[in-house]
């Protein structure tokens, strides 16, 4: 009898610590599948995103880091600066300006990049394209697509590049009107120059346009408000729908965006301020959509971080939980 009690209580502790382990291993999943905002702390506007041959994801923004800074990560939570897409030596210089709001793309195996360059409120502005063999470079220049005063559109900036049908196309805009045109087969030229067709798909309250299909439907992102002035910017992140490229897209009332109607997707919370100009939407392994866009920390409005937020798709339209940045929330699943 006094053995098999001895065994029982033997038992019963190795339960008990196995129970701990379990209570300690099931606290450790939990804690590592949440994750805060901003997920990178420098000043990160205007992202672009890109999934690597490596496996890895690469960001790239507009340069509040000299030349344009690339960060990588394999779970688009934790991220590890790596390095700028230019340098001194190869940095642009078809015009004046700044380097804005690069989109990355995958093209005939090379990695091409397409960015502005531009001083703000100049009409000498506009859209270049660099090339690599690897995400994180180097980059090499392949000079102007245009500027405004070739293209006919005032502030053209705000890249963002397109495939549908078997056709490569450039979508750009700025206050102006986002347009589009048609690329050459290696995505580096205007198909037909700078007398090619050019398409007008949305009003002048937009710019930062970025185009997304999913089912019978192409999505139009774009932001509205002021990007730029700190704790004041009214940046908010909208969207419409066409079943084609071309549009006409419209709002759930089926209101024009030549109109400027529109639907909200993020605007701001008493954390952010000044949310918009999103990234490409990234699938995590779980099928989940997830997006990037910048914003102003109200704690710390030195710069504009970079964001993430699960997209949630409701009778067809995309939003984020509660139509604002998240503070804390479960991370994507790799």
């Amino acid at each position: 009898m006094k053995i098999r009690k001895l065994i029982y209580f033997l038992l019963l502790g190795v339960l008990c610590l196995n129970c701990r382990s379990i209570s300690v291993t099931k606290n450790e999943t939990q804690k590592r599948l949440l994750y805060s905002n901003p997920v990178i702390q420098a000043s990160t506007p205007d992202p672009t995103v890109i999934r690597g041959n490596d496996g890895y994801f690469y960001v790239y923004a507009t340069e509040d880091t000299y030349n344009m800074p690339i960060h990588r990560s394999a779970n688009l939570v934790n991220w590890t600066f790596v390095g700028t897409v230019f340098t001194n030596a190869t940095r642009p210089t078809f015009t004046e300006g700044g380097l804005w709001a690069p989109d990355i793309n995958r093209i005939n195996g090379q990695y091409v990049m397409y960015y502005s360059k531009s001083v703000w409120g100049c009409n000498n502005c506009g859209i270049g394209v660099a090339t690599a063999s690897r995400p994180e470079g180097p980059f090499t220049d392949r000079g102007k697509l245009f500027r405004s005063s070739e293209i006919g559109v005032n502030n053209s900036i705000d890249p963002v590049y397109v495939e549908d049908g078997g056709k490569k196309y450039l979508f750009w805009g700025s206050w102006n009107g986002i347009w589009g045109i048609e690329l050459t087969d290696d995505g580096l030229s205007l198909r037909y120059g700078l007398g090619g067709e050019k398409r007008q798909i949305a009003g002048t309250a937009y710019e930062a346009a970025y185009i997304h299909k999913r089912g019978n439907y192409y999505y139009l992102f774009a932001s509205i408000g002021s990007c730029c002035e700190g704790l004041n910017s009214t940046y908010t992140l909208v969207v419409g729908r066409s079943e084609n490229l071309w549009g006409p897209y419209t709002n759930k009332q089926g209101q024009s965006m030549m109109q400027n109607r529109h639907e909200t997707v993020i605007s701001k919370n008493a954390a952010f301020v000044g949310v918009g100009h999103c990234s490409q939407i990234v699938q995590d392994n779980a099928g989940s959509d997830w997006i990037f866009y910048h914003g102003v920390r109200v704690s710390n409005p030195s710069g504009r971080c970079l964001l993430l937020d699960k997209i949630v798709w409701v009778d067809g339209w995309p939003t984020v939980a509660g139509g604002v940045p998240s503070i804390e929330a479960h991370a994507p699943v790799f």
